[in-house]
């Protein structure tokens, strides 16, 4: 699939680091360092703007080494970037730990993974069919 990128930062455009990875690693593009400090959020820019093919999103995950080694993950994960949006692709940051985060410009800040997805018509209904679970959730099967 081809997928068409505008690169206003001076990074390289988002690669797979293996030929089975999932995602591409977004690189924040800024002109002085962000600080994040415990418990704070900040929309990290990209310099990228892209045009998806309809019946497609694209999913910005949280890179699980920041994740777990630093407590940075992405607060709307996934976030969905639809294929009518044209504007920046940005990155919703969080610092979940106890200590400030420095984000610096051309840090690997999140994944972008593309996916395929469905549009479907609602139909309103009275009444739903009958099933085994009926409506247990939230842990109603009693397995950790």
């Amino acid at each position: 699939m081809k997928i068409q990128v505008v690169n206003r930062s001076h990074h390289p455009l988002p690669q797979y680091a293996t030929a089975q990875s999932a995602g591409m690693d977004l690189r924040a593009f800024l002109s002085e360092p962000v600080t994040l400090q415990p418990m704070q959020r900040a929309l990290v820019p990209t310099g990228l703007y892209i045009a998806l093919p309809e019946g497609y999103e694209a999913q910005v995950r949280p890179r699980s080494g920041l994740a777990l080694k630093r407590g940075i993950t992405v607060l709307n994960a996934p976030g969905t970037i639809d294929a009518d949006y044209r504007g920046e692709v940005g990155v919703v940051l969080i610092n979940l730990s106890n200590e400030p985060f420095v984000v610096n410009d051309g840090e690997r800040i999140a994944q972008l993974v593309i996916a395929r997805h469905e549009t479907a018509d609602l139909i309103e209904v009275e009444t739903l069919d009958e099933t085994e679970r009926g409506a247990g959730g939230y842990g109603h099967t009693g397995v950790n």
